[in-house]
């Protein structure tokens, strides 16, 4: 099953998702007996690592009795540049159908329909089988700095004031596909451009654009899993 992890122990603040399938690191002390066996073991929480792109989080000892040993560990694809961008238009074609539904911005949204910045991005790329970190000052550490005139489709536009704090996915020249708050001007997933003169939107991030990035590689990670 899917599973929310949280940024605390509190569980009141959503950071990540994980899809049924993906693989867990456990991090801290696992709760004696059954998880389920009371109503004070639901109330404790488990400190977990993703295994696909080593983002930690907060899980529910409910949550963790639905998880069972990984049947086999998983194995990141080793993809050469050439093989990224051959799998481009399938990741564009995964953000513009995520806009196709209703949706609205969510934080640490990754699963659909409602994403966050970067959690849209990451699953683009792993519906191809290319892992990203999570969150999008990761993603520019991770990826290969361009110029802006040399943007292609599939190439990661970054944003903020004094550090990353926004990702887009280029769709070529000046257009790109993003979710972004509310507070920006739109409440989900929609298509911009780089330029002040079109709507509020690209308005506002013209303003805040940083840099961009090309995906060169896929995350790798290492561990002994559970399972979703």
């Amino acid at each position: 099953m899917s599973l929310n992890l949280y940024a605390s122990p509190a569980g009141v603040e959503l950071v990540t998702q994980a899809a049924a399938g993906r693989q867990l690191r456990i991090l801290s002390p696992l709760p004696e007996g059954n998880p389920e066996d009371s109503a004070s073991s639901k109330n404790q929480a488990i400190e977990v690592l993703l295994w696909e792109d080593d983002y930690p989080g907060w899980i529910t000892a409910e949550a963790l009795a639905t998880l069972q040993p990984a049947d086999q560990i998983y194995q990141p694809h080793r993809l050469s540049r050439s093989q990224i961008r051959d799998r481009i238009p399938d990741v564009i074609a995964f953000a513009k159908a995520a806009m196709a539904r209703p949706n609205v911005y969510l934080w640490g949204g990754t699963l659909g329909p409602d994403y966050d910045c970067s959690g849209l991005v990451q699953a683009a790329f792993a519906s191809v089988g290319v892992w990203l970190p999570r969150d999008s000052y990761q993603q520019e550490a991770f990826t290969q700095p361009i110029d802006q005139e040399d943007l292609q489709p599939g190439d990661l536009i970054f944003f903020g004031a004094e550090r990353t704090t926004h990702v887009a996915l280029s769709l070529g020249g000046d257009g790109y596909i993003h979710s972004s708050g509310k507070q920006q001007g739109r409440n989900g997933i929609g298509i911009d451009v780089l330029s002040e003169a079109e709507n509020q939107v690209s308005r506002v991030y013209f303003q805040q654009r940083r840099g961009a990035a090309r995906v060169m590689q896929s995350y790798q990670s290492q561990g002994v899993p559970f399972q979703c």
